[in-house]
Formats: C-alpha cells, sequence, structure tokens
C-alpha cells in the first residue's frame, strides 16, 4: 500500500519531483543553477591537496551523444599524503548532482561547496584521512545519471572499472572493497544507490545524500514530459528549463535509441499517448523497482547510510527506501535534517559524510 501511494505521489521520478525541489531550493529554471553566496568557516592548519587529471573511460568511447570519453577527475589527496610517502589510504568516490560538476565542488572558487575545506575539518576533528575522488559527470544533456546507455556512455563501469583503475594505478590506495567507499548527492546520491546495489564487489559502504529519481513513474503525460517531446535539438534543450532537461537527460540514460538521430532515445509519450515499453525502460532504472533484485547485494556492504533535508521535495522518495530497505531486513541508518535540496551540503560533508566513511572503511591495520 505504501509503495502504490508514492507511485501516485510520483507524476516523474526526476523531472518534477527533482524540479519542484530544485525551484524550493532556489534553482533558477532555465539556467544552470545558482546558488546562494556562503560565509565558509576557517580551514585547519593542516590541509589536502587537490589534483585535476584527465582518466580515459574506454567503457564511454563511441557514446552517441558524442561526449569525451576523456573525463575530468578531481582528487583529493589528504595532508600527510605528500608526506608519508610509506602510507597508502582508503579512497571514497563522490558522486556531483544533476547540471553540476566537480569544479563546483573541487575547484579554486568553490560554487557549490567547499569540499576540501569539508575533509580538512573532517579530519582536523578526528575523522581519518583518506582519498576522495569526483569524476565530472557533466554531459551534452547535462548528468550522465551515472548509468548505462548506448546514448551517454557506460558510466556504471566507467566508476567501477576504469576509473578505480586508474586510481589504483595512480595513487598509493589500499585496493580492494573494503576500502572503498561510494557516495553522491542527488543525481549523485541516485548513483551511488544504483552502483552500489549492482555491484557489491567494487565498494563496502554507501552513503547516498538527497538522492533522486528513486520512484518509478505512474503517469508520463505531465508537463515536463510535454515539453521534452519539442526538444529536437541540442539547441533546444539549452533554451529549455530545468524540469525538461532533466526528462531529455533521464530519457539519453534510460532509454536510448540509436536509430533516432540526432538525440538518440525515445520518450514514454509520443502524439500525446505513453509507450509502455519506454516506460518500463524508465521503471527498470528505478531503485525502489529495483531494490527486491539486490537485496543480497546490499547486505554485503558493510555500511550503508541514507540522508534528505525535511523541505527537500524527494523527502517521500527516500522515507519509502528506508521504509523498503527495513522490510527486506536491509541494515543501514536513514537521517533527516532541516534544510532543502542543497542546504547544508558543506556541513552533511564534513559532521556527518566524511565521518561515516572514516568510522567503516578499512584502513589496513587489520583484516575485516
Amino acid at each position: 500500500m505504501r509503495f502504490s501511494i508514492l507511485r501516485s505521489a510520483f507524476v516523474t521520478r526526476f523531472a518534477l519531483a527533482f524540479a519542484l525541489s530544485a525551484i524550493a531550493a532556489g534553482f533558477a529554471l532555465g539556467q544552470n543553477p545558482t546558488f546562494p553566496p556562503r560565509t565558509y568557516p576557517p580551514a585547519p592548519a593542516r590541509r589536502g591537496t587537490v589534483e585535476r587529471v584527465k582518466v580515459h573511460g574506454k567503457s564511454l568511447e563511441g557514446n552517441l551523444e558524442g561526449d569525451s570519453p576523456d573525463r575530468d577527475v578531481s582528487i583529493y589527496l589528504p595532508p600527510s599524503y605528500n608526506k608519508n610517502k610509506k602510507q597508502h589510504y582508503p579512497v571514497v568516490y563522490l558522486l556531483h548532482g544533476y547540471t553540476d560538476n566537480d569544479e563546483n565542488w573541487f575547484g579554486a572558487k568553490h560554487i557549490f561547496v567547499d569540499a576540501p575545506l569539508a575533509i580538512d575539518r573532517a579530519i582536523a576533528a578526528g575523522a581519518r584521512e583518506m582519498i576522495i575522488v569526483m569524476p565530472n559527470a557533466y554531459t551534452v544533456y547535462m548528468g550522465s545519471m551515472y548509468s548505462n546507455s548506448a546514448a551517454t556512455g557506460d558510466w556504471e563501469s566507467f566508476i567501477v572499472n576504469d576509473l578505480v583503475a586508474y586510481v589504483d594505478a595512480h595513487y598509493r590506495t589500499i585496493p580492494g572493497r573494503a576500502s572503498r567507499g561510494l557516495s553522491g548527492h542527488s543525481m549523485g546520491g541516485y548513483g551511488a544507490i544504483r552502483i552500489g546495489m549492482k555491484f557489491p564487489e567494487a565498494f563496502s559502504s554507501l552513503y547516498a545524500m538527497s538522492a533522486c529519481c528513486l520512484a518509478p513513474m505512474t503517469n508520463p503525460l505531465n508537463p515536463a514530459m510535454e515539453k521534452a517531446t519539442a526538444v529536437t535539438s541540442v539547441a533546444d534543450l539549452a533554451k529549455a528549463d530545468f524540469g525538461t532537461r532533466a526528462t531529455v537527460a533521464s530519457a539519453a540514460a534510460w532509454s536510448p535509441d540509436p536509430q533516432k538521430p540526432p538525440l538518440y532515445f525515445d520518450l514514454p509519450v509520443a502524439d500525446g499517448k505513453v509507450l509502455p515499453e519506454v516506460a518500463a525502460r524508465w521503471d527498470a532504472n528505478a531503485p525502489l523497482a529495483m531494490l527486491d533484485q539486490y537485496v543480497s547485494n546490499l547486505k554485503q556492504a558493510h555500511a550503508i547510510a541514507l540522508d534528505v533535508g525535511t523541505k527537500d521535495g524527494l523527502m517521500a522518495s527516500i522515507q519509502e527506501l528506508d521504509a523498503r530497505m527495513t522490510l527486506f531486513g536491509v541494515p543501514h541508518t536513514f537521517e533527516t535534517y532541516d534544510g532543502n535540496h542543497i542546504s547544508g551540503i558543506q556541513e552533511r560533508l564534513e559532521q556527518k559524510v566524511i565521518p561515516f566513511f572514516s568510522a567503516h572503511l578499512f584502513f589496513g591495520e587489520k583484516k575485516r
């Protein structure tokens, strides 16, 4: 009953619920997100460093969107990394949200959050040192959904195989799932849940922040979908509002069609009618619909955490994920906080996410 009620409440999994949440949080529809000015706390004396590298994604080669398979990746190295040349570190893979990119977290301007400062402060407060890695998943359609698609490329394999292999080969990591964590915000939270449940051999601990796109849709005949049917080029997309852009990105990720240039995707609606087979492809990518298939995988995780702001339009779907994980006996924690979809991320990263991985990852002292 709870699941059916949730399905009725969410007309679309991403375009409506996330767009409404984005409006409430202060996104400017039709533009890239604008974030309010922030005053950051002082930096601790010991600070890590950030490198930005290019990582070739064999898994992304030949994507129909035409995105480069060579992806920018920001890598945070903890304060002792360049001093203690014998020490090896666990790694947390952190995934950004839709229309976002790694520079908004790790670049000099810190447009979204100052991730290095949050990590430094967490370490200064007692969290253990670790490497943090964020790939740039901004695409032609402004986000990959961290999914496997002929249109966008196989982002699942890029994260699990290409990126992990590069980081393990080029940095002093502790290789192995016990020393790898996966986290993300919004679209990145969705990616953390999706990839975490499908690839338990890669990551031992998961933390999803304000995850989007969890629930299947029940009625594709909605305004965002109607607007998306009018998008026939990338130029059209550039002029579209946030909900329309999110719908197009979802279609590219979940219902690609190599025979439909130039955008290469199907929508669940055509000529005002629902196409059930396309809608089913979207639903097959909804974690709330996928979860019962991957219960045994989720139970292999060392730790799982979910969080969401009480004023976030995505709260109901994340509460349902918490309920269904509890129903299936998947150990996890769930926490709400006073905030909307984009508020408090700096503090959550510092006070919750980094300490979570500090407590649950393997740092090399003993086997788990």
